[in-house]
């Protein structure tokens, strides 16, 4: 066996481990977050626009957390140590969320009861905010680091096979547990998660000896903000004709590699033109950086543009957890004579979407589909995320044109609750495309020593999404309120107007995407002058 054959035979073993804790953290997560919506009004009698934005609010926390949780991993822990710590905070928000629905004290003290279940629910955002981001970034390290077709390749078929067993800790969530929540209750409920969480510690330990851990290297925005100072400081001097006169350190470090010239946000590069006067020994960090510091800065920034037109996509994904579901819960959910399916269930179906259509992407797309098929697929990750930011167009489309129809019928009798499965099927193949993509695109394009923060800043874009869907809803919430037909978000949702936010959405959509096109085709990928100097170092 070639040597770069068992190199990715043993990072498979390691990420075996990795992707199982990951199947037990999201079947926790959205024990919670499925049903969250439905224990806010029902446990804590909040109303609808309230327990609206407490759940977006959460779920923006949520995803907005690891920027921090990353940076940390980035810089001191690494993201073995990283992801160690913030599972024990994450059981300790889980077992405390199971202690206030299990003590009948609580139930009869709804305020302090409130009080301590978000205290729980808060250490769960905790919790996630350094497992989330370091985990699939060290799930990715597992593999070799080389700029070659086959690791791409390999790569590429983890974040399918990620989001594939992600999406199954869903579906089991989303059925299994959350009927559970509904039918047994909440103490089971929530102790499922708390003690799934306790087994994917014990998991992640058990795989400890396989695992390859790459050292932090001290901060990373210290390059970023040296190159923008320098090349202030130097903003007066001329570009050089030729790129290779550009300062570089060609004595690559272990694990580190050289990144070659781009002619975008060129201003930049004159914080790699060397001074004559001074000899490079003598100089400053801050006045005198290398080429690849300062391409890495360029691909943090040209980063920005993309993020921003994924945003609108957050905001629809954040309708999932809410909306969608109350309107499952007014619909008829009968199933067999005895039977109703919990409203919260219906996640299940755009998570086993997604499961389907990842192992299908998978094979298609990175499987040798040319041998098989005698066909050649391929797409770039911005065409990947563009069809997704399409698709999330039709999502809200149709959810929209559903729930005119529900309104119609409402009056004279319950609209079947499958008429919702076109939005959660269509949501569930828009992440197939679009989250999937967002997380190989943070991964693979962020300079090597951000790749945590590469994957915050794909769970920035659901929980900065979340946070405009809560300043949307309360903003058209007090709009409409003025008109004579009172808020689109009543409590009794045969009142309210969802369809109308709906369509509001899909407009969103439509015009976001076509800022997306216009970013993207001006998108410059990231080029890589030379291999890894070394392998990624055993911590």
């Amino acid at each position: 066996m070639a040597r770069s054959e068992r190199k990715q035979e043993q990072g498979w073993k390691a990420a075996a481990f990795i992707i199982g804790v990951e199947f037990g953290e999201r079947l926790a997560y959205y024990t919670i977050a499925s049903n969250l919506i439905t224990f806010l009004t029902g446990e804590l009698q909040k109303g609808l626009a309230v327990a609206a934005q407490s759940v977006n609010t959460w779920m923006g926390v949520t995803t907005i957390v690891p920027l921090a949780g990353a940076f940390l991993a980035d810089t001191y822990f690494g993201r073995y140590r990283m992801v160690l710590y913030s599972t024990f905070v994450y059981i300790m928000g889980l077992a405390l969320m199971t202690l206030t629905v299990s003590i009948p004290f609580f139930k009869t003290a709804i305020k302090i009861q409130g009080a301590f279940f978000y205290l729980g629910l808060y250490l769960v955002s905790v919790g996630t905010g350094g497992h989330k981001p370091c985990l699939q970034a060290f799930g990715a390290d597992q593999f070799e680091e080389a700029d070659s077709e086959e690791v791409r390749r390999e790569k590429a078929s983890f974040f399918n096979w990620w989001f594939a067993i992600l999406a199954l800790g869903v579906v089991v969530a989303a059925t299994v547990v959350v009927y559970v929540q509904d039918n047994v209750g909440w103490g089971l409920g929530y102790g499922i998660p708390t003690m799934t969480m306790v087994i994917t510690l014990i998991v992640f330990m058990f795989g400890s000896p396989f695992y390859v851990c790459v050292r932090p290297e001290g901060s990373p925005l210290t390059s970023v903000a040296q190159v923008l100072v320098a090349a202030f400081h130097k903003r007066g001097l001329v570009h050089p004709l030729d790129p290779s006169l550009l300062h570089e350190d060609s004595s690559v470090g272990e694990g580190k590699r050289l990144l070659d010239h781009t002619n975008t946000l060129r201003f930049l590069d004159k914080a790699a033109i060397k001074d004559s006067s001074i000899d490079l020994k003598d100089s400053n960090p801050w006045t005198l950086c290398t080429l690849t510091q300062v391409e890495e800065t360029k691909l943090v920034m040209r980063m920005v543009p993309i993020w921003t037109t994924c945003l609108a996509l957050g905001i629809t994904i954040a309708q999932s957890t809410t909306f969608f579901i109350k309107q499952g819960a007014t619909m008829d959910r009968s199933v067999f004579h005895n039977f109703k399916i919990p409203a919260a269930s219906l996640i299940a179906v755009s998570a086993f979407t997604g499961f389907l259509f990842s192992i299908i992407y998978d094979y298609c797309f990175h499987k040798k589909s040319k041998e098989t098929l005698n066909l050649t697929l391929t797409l770039t990750l911005t065409q990947r995320i563009g069809i997704g930011l399409f698709l999330s167009i039709s999502t809200t489309g149709v959810a929209a044109l559903v729930e005119t129809r529900r309104l119609h019928v409402a009056p004279h009798h319950l609209m079947s609750v499958f008429w919702l499965v076109p939005q959660f099927f269509l949501l569930g193949i828009t992440d197939v495309f679009a989250l999937v993509g967002i997380q190989e695109f943070f991964y693979t394009q962020m300079p090597d020593s951000m790749r945590s923060q590469g994957m915050a800043l794909y769970l920035s874009v659901i929980g900065v999404g979340s946070f405009l869907s809560s300043f949307v809803i309360s903003v058209i919430d007090k709009g409409s309120r003025l008109g004579r037909h009172g808020s689109w978000f009543n409590n009794n949702l045969n009142m309210a107007r969802l369809d109308y936010f709906y369509w509001c959405l899909t407009a969103l959509n439509l015009i976001n995407f076509g800022f997306y096109i216009y970013v993207a085709r001006k998108y410059t990928y990231k080029k890589v002058k030379e291999g890894v100097a070394n392998g990624p170092s055993a911590a």
